[in-house]
């Protein structure tokens, strides 16, 4: 039996197809309620233990912590199949599976030699409690690294502070994007120590959820994506414990060298979401061309000229959307690294933007060529135009992808990531 997970990720080893089966089981429950979650504009509770009662919720966690031991063909797979089942669901997954890179990186660098003996005790027992918390334990996460600040030399600008007291340090700020908001078990938040200005400042927290002084921003009201509650946090003096820190000096940037990929190595799981999203809108159009009639003809819809233009036009944006993911995903997941990091950075640039884009246009020829009958707002079209809305800005847009790639293969610079401002 093909795998909806197999029509993106090809040549499944055993154990990731007995991992793509679990996801494929949870499709159904996710599909059943997404319509009035996006409706609603709530995260539908219940598909959190749907997800943790297969086991999903460690799926990219290392066995030895409690969880599935997949991979990025794994959780690109994931995203692909949940996105279309049911997106804001599969992008608050993502978003939960992009915490596990604060547990994999800081042990991969440890392995390097990037950080000394006094310092090794304490970035393994962060990284441990992020994988046995999503592994053992089955916490759900939301991962906030994104601010409303902007900076001309870097993608995401850290404002928020976090200041040294007593048995702990005081967080403040305002996290403006980063899915789970109010549905988390953990929040994971990146901070700069206050008196430095610069990526080495930044630290990571485990923030309780209904610790004082944080609070849920207001609700956001997107034109898709609205179940994912992505309105953000803002923490007030937020005290936050020794241990739930990693507050080593340059600790983040170190742990981010050992990423394969653009921050950190999983971000093309995002736009596999999208991917699938058009994969819905497409079959779901062609459906509607296959089966009904022209009235004179008899013969199926989808053989009218005007339609047969459409449908070539979604099957080539399809596979277009298609070959850009596979080839990110190569490069991220080979076993052997086939392009230098910067390389495969200037690739993401790009591949981000064009899988968007391509995604985009499958839906509004989907639109196009089923009529005024599919126009409504909770139908499988309207409802994927809105969700791949999203997706032209989400992270950043494909005009800004292609600038940032062109800049580096003209300057030959890397990219700054992350900045931090006083």
């Amino acid at each position: 039996m093909t795998l909806i997970v197999e029509q993106f990720v090809e040549r499944l080893t055993p154990a990731e197809r007995a991992r793509a089966e679990r996801v494929e089981s949870v499709l159904p429950a996710l599909r059943a309620s997404a319509s009035e979650a996006d409706r609603d504009g709530t995260f539908h509770m219940p598909n959190v233990e749907v997800l943790r009662e297969a086991g999903l919720l460690g799926l990219v966690v290392p066995v030895e912590y409690g969880g599935l031991g997949g991979g990025l063909r794994d959780l690109a797979g994931a995203a692909y199949a949940m996105g279309t089942a049911c997106p804001s669901t599969a992008m608050a997954y993502f978003f939960h599976c992009s915490a596990v890179s604060r547990g994999m990186l800081p042990l991969e660098a440890i392995e390097r030699g990037l950080f000394t003996e006094e310092e090794i005790p304490t970035v393994r027992a962060f990284a441990e409690k992020v994988l046995t918390r999503m592994g053992t334990e089955g916490k759900f996460f939301a991962n906030f690294a994104s601010e409303s600040a902007k900076s001309a030399s870097a993608a995401v600008t850290i404002q928020s502070t976090a200041v040294p007291v007593e048995g702990g340090y005081r967080l403040t700020g305002v996290k403006s994007f980063g899915c789970n908001t109010g549905v988390a078990d953990v929040y994971l938040v990146a901070a700069r120590m206050d008196g430095t200005d610069t990526a080495g400042g930044i630290a990571l927290f485990h923030v309780d959820p209904n610790a004082e002084g944080v609070a849920q921003r207001t609700k956001w009201d997107a034109i898709g994506m609205r179940a994912s509650a992505t309105h953000g946090i803002t923490m007030d003096n937020v005290f936050v414990p020794t241990d739930e820190a990693l507050v080593i000096p340059a600790a983040y940037t170190r742990m981010m060298e050992c990423s394969r990929g653009s921050f950190v190595g999983n971000q093309l799981a995002g736009p596999a979401i999208y991917l699938g999203v058009a994969t819905s809108a497409y079959n779901f159009a062609l459906n509607q061309l296959m089966t009904r009639k022209l009235q004179d003809t008899g013969r199926p819809i989808a053989e009218n000229p005007y339609h047969l233009e459409l449908i070539g036009k979604m099957a080539v944006d399809l596979e277009t959307a298609g070959l850009w993911l596979r080839r990110q995903l190569e490069l991220e997941a080979s076993e052997n690294p086939l392009l230098p990091k910067d390389r495969v950075v200037q690739q993401w640039r790009m591949c981000k933007g064009e899988v968007c884009d391509a995604a985009f246009r499958v839906a509004t020829h989907a639109l196009k060529a089923c009529g005024t009958s599919a126009t409504g707002m909770s139908a499988p079209i309207p409802r994927a135009i809105r969700e791949l809305t999203m997706g032209l800005v989400q992270g950043f847009p494909a005009e800004r992808g292609r600038l940032e790639a062109a800049r580096m293969v003209v300057t030959g610079s890397e990219q700054n990531l992350f900045g931090a401002q006083q």
